[in-house]
């Protein structure tokens, strides 16, 4: 294993560089505009594992649903989730929420000032802890994200990430990127990292030719990195039954709506359309067809309009299903491919801040 990395140069002079960089260069989020803890900390927890494009409409209405910790804490679970759909890995929401609730019943609504104290809260990590402390707070600890860590191996000339390096590497990498945190400036400095590493350093075809901290990097364009696993793929087909409302004095239409189980692992609890016995469905019955990604499966899916008596017949039988107002439908937690959907074949009653940020898929038939 190398030995840990000083820059060419000294590290108060890196640290300028970098500063002066991103006085110029950082893009105008909206987190950045109110760094305050409760806002970083939502911010930090969306964007976890999902892009900035992604994320940016999301936080904003999230923000206006619930403006502070006293607001999120007193939400109901399905509410907040219903705010987070769209952004997946909804245990982060649940696990915000949590925390919201604690601080609120325990710590007088505060959140905790240091790094340390920080990670006895739910959901918040190493990560997520020194950014809020730091940025908020002033501490002078070192967040270390994938960008981050990117551009250490590649300031350092190291061939590999810490997934495939292991531990001693990762200790290297937190080692140095507490070596360079600036004293004064610790929040802009982590942030001027990260900023870096997603516009500049990136994964592939780095921008080097425009790079602050290109003549100290030893690596100068891509390293070796691990090959990622190959996505699986499966096909699936989903009911998409709707019929008038039947309550005296109603109008309008209603879709047929089932919630996952609160035991399963990957979306607890919120609602999706029910799943068809058979996939293979007849294309002349077919009404669309969409791709969907969670995690590392692809998923094909085909989309059949089922008459309400013929649900039992076609569907496979699950959790409570529920009848749900359209005009309420993008109200509540639906999963990312039920809102997708949804959308898609026009029955939300506004389109929802995630259809900004879908990829191109199959149009519909």
């Amino acid at each position: 294993m190398a030995k840990a990395a000083r820059p060419d140069r000294s590290a108060a002079e890196l640290r300028l560089r970098l500063l002066d960089w991103y006085s110029g260069n950082r893009r105008d989020l909206p987190w950045r505009q109110r760094p305050e803890p409760y806002s970083i900390w939502v911010s930090e927890i969306m964007l976890q594992q999902t892009r900035v494009a992604t994320v940016v409409d999301h936080y904003r209405a999230f923000l206006r649903r619930f403006p502070t910790l006293a607001a999120l804490a007193q939400a109901r679970e399905e509410d907040v989730l219903a705010e987070w759909s769209g952004l997946g890995y909804y245990r982060r929401a649940r696990m915000l929420h949590k925390a919201a609730q604690f601080v609120a019943s325990h710590l007088h609504g505060k959140l905790p000032a240091t790094a340390d104290e920080l990670r006895a809260l739910p959901g918040i990590g190493a990560y997520t802890a020194a950014a809020i402390a730091s940025i908020a707070h002033g501490q002078v600890v070192a967040v270390v994200d994938g960008n981050v860590e990117r551009v250490l191996c590649r300031l350092s000339g190291w061939d590999m990430g810490s997934r495939s390096g292991g531990a001693a590497l990762k200790r290297q990498i937190d080692a140095l990127a507490e070596q360079l945190v600036d004293p004064g400036r610790p929040g802009d400095f982590n942030q001027a990292m990260m900023e870096l590493g997603a516009t500049v350093c990136l994964p592939r075809n780095p921008q080097c030719p425009i790079c602050p901290l290109a003549g100290e990097c030893k690596t100068r364009g891509e390293h070796k990195k691990p090959q990622r696993p190959r996505m699986l793929s499966r096909e699936v087909g989903y009911a998409l039954s709707v019929r008038m409302r039947t309550q005296p004095g109603s109008q309008g239409r209603e879709v047929l709506l089932q919630q996952r189980p609160t035991t399963v692992t990957v979306m607890p609890g919120l609602w999706e359309l029910p799943a068809l016995a058979d996939a293979n469905v007849p294309e002349n019955e077919l009404r669309m067809t969409v791709r969907h990604a969670i995690m590392q499966v692809n998923y094909y899916v085909r989309i059949r309009t089922v008459f309400e008596d013929d649900v039992p017949a076609l569907t496979v039988p699950g959790g409570e299903r529920r009848w749900v107002p359209l005009n309420e439908a993008g109200g509540i937690a639906l999963t990312g491919l039920a809102r997708k959907v949804l959308t898609r074949a026009r029955l939300l009653a506004r389109a929802p801040l995630d259809v900004l940020a879908l990829q191109p898929e199959a149009e519909p038939v």
